[in-house]
Order: C-alpha cells, then structure tokens, then sequence
C-alpha cells in the first residue's frame, strides 16, 4: 500500500499548523538519537548531514526514513522527504529534521499509531496481515501448557513475534526483546508473545537457557524444522510463511485485535517502541 501525494500533503498541511518541537542545533548530529534507525538508515542520516540547503529528513515507526536535500527551499525539501519516506511504508511520517534544526516531536510519535479503530469499524475489519486488518486467531500455549488463542487477549495490546533459536538474527534480538518484556512486567494490558517456528518448543527454550535470557516465551505447537504450519482456533492451520516472510517478524495488534504494525527483521531498538506501545494501550479498543 502506498500513500498518495494528496495525503503527504495533508500531512504538510497540519504540520504548518502545529509548531514543531526545535531542538538545539548540536542535537542534530547527534546519529544515535535518530529513533528505530538501522545502520543503513543512519548512514542516510550521515549523508544527509553533508548535504546543503535545504533539507530535510523524515522517519517512521520501523526505520523507515526518507531525506531530500539541495532543494530550493525548506517546504520543498519538507515535501519530498516526507514523500520519500512515505512511499516506503504504511506507517505514518514525520519530520525527524530541516536544515539545521531538529524539529523531532516525540509526543507526536508517540501516537503515531493513532487514530485507532472504533468497536464498529473493528467488527468489519477483513482478516489478514495488512495494517487495520484482523490477525488470523492463532492458537498455541503459554510456558506452562495452557491453550491460549489470540482472540482471548482482546482487550490488551499484543506485541507477537515470531522467531527460531535456528535463526542468527533471532537470537541476536533476544536481548532486546528481553529489555522490553521486562519494562513491561508491570503493565497488564500489554502481552508480548513470543511463538517459535520450525523447531519444537523444548529447543527453543534450551536455546534462551543456553544465552541465560530470563525471556518468558510462547509454544507456537511446531514439532520440528519441516513443520510449517501454526493452528488456528476453528481448528484449521495455515503456513508460517503467509504471515511471515522472513524470521523474525513481529506484530503489534490493538486491543480489537487489528494490526497497528509489522516489521521484517530483527529490531535494533525494542525499548524505543514503548512510548507508541503505551499510547496504543492507553487508546485503542474503545
């Protein structure tokens, strides 16, 4: 799905109505703070450090970036690196910088997921992977064996991922997926599911054991590296492949069960996520 120019201009539109937030200039080269860049996504943010007037460069929720520079003026460069970055993704852009400024707003981020689903438009979601849609109602067990479908955690904001100690970039993203599950221990109504493929759960757990990650995980029911398929609560089944093309790939659904995001690949930063986590929370499901 790709945004159209009209609505990237909607969006320049209320950004000249709000002030943004300015940060000191020296903030600006200051890579590291770039929210969910990956490293090609900060070597973009280099490159546009050395780039000259008037520039700009725009993010969003998953690392997705676009950056335009040289530009004529500072609203043309605006434009475009929203354009840019929006044609990348369905998650909504903003203006992380403008030429020397840094014009990030991080309340606004934070609820960048929005506007959430009401119960009416909830119910007539088709089911499917996209965002807005409603995920496919797994069923698996929790670590202690209990059967748990995912329409039974309706009413809580559900991160899922998916993942296999078979997979270097999963178990690279262990520790930082452990970060988050342990600053949300004390939330209750956002759950982190973690459902492994392709191996049975006994490898998964002796996997965590072996990197001494005190990671609370999920039994997706795999029994070995040729099952390719997770069951579904009708009692049918599909193949891990139709909801994810790589490993790891990870979902957060709002408290209706619709999908607020997706991402492809291991994430750098998983604690970043809890501010737009908690505005999700706080929101959706009404």
């Amino acid at each position: 799905m790709c945004y159209s120019t009209l609505l990237v201009r909607s969006i320049l539109l209320s950004l000249t109505l709000i002030s943004p937030t300015v940060v000191n200039a020296a903030a600006l080269n200051d890579i590291d703070a770039v929210p969910h860049l990956n490293k090609q996504g900060k070597d973009s943010y280099r490159e546009f450090l050395t780039t000259d007037r008037h520039r700009a460069f725009a993010i969003a929720p998953g690392g997705t970036w676009g950056w335009k520079g040289a530009e004529s003026s500072k609203e043309s460069a605006t434009e475009e690196a929203l354009l840019a970055c929006q044609i990348e993704t369905e998650q909504k852009c903003v203006l992380y910088a403008t030429n020397d400024d840094v014009v990030f707003d991080s309340q606004a981020w934070a609820r960048s997921w929005q506007p959430y689903a009401d119960r009416t438009t909830a119910k007539r979601a088709p089911i499917g992977i996209a965002r807005g849609d409603r995920f496919y109602d797994l069923r698996f067990k929790d670590s202690a064996g209990n059967t748990i479908t995912l329409s039974e955690l309706r009413g809580k904001v559900v991160l899922l991922h998916f993942w296999g100690s078979w997979c270097p970039p999963c178990q690279r993203e262990l520790p930082e997926l452990l970060k988050l599950q342990q600053a949300l221990r004390k939330s209750s109504d956002i759950k982190m599911v973690l459902l492994q493929v392709r191996e049975d759960f006994s490898t998964s757990r002796k996997a965590i054991a072996r990197q001494r990650l005190n990671l609370q995980l999920h039994d997706s029911g795999s029994k070995d590296s040729k099952d390719e398929s997770l069951s579904l609560a009708n009692g049918t089944t599909l193949k891990d492949r139709d909801i994810a093309a790589v490993f790891p790939t990870t979902y957060v659904l709002d408290k209706h069960g619709l999908v607020l995001f997706s991402h492809n690949g291991p994430v750098h930063d998983w604690l970043g996520y809890l501010p737009l986590l908690k505005d999700a929370a706080m929101r959706s499901g009404k």
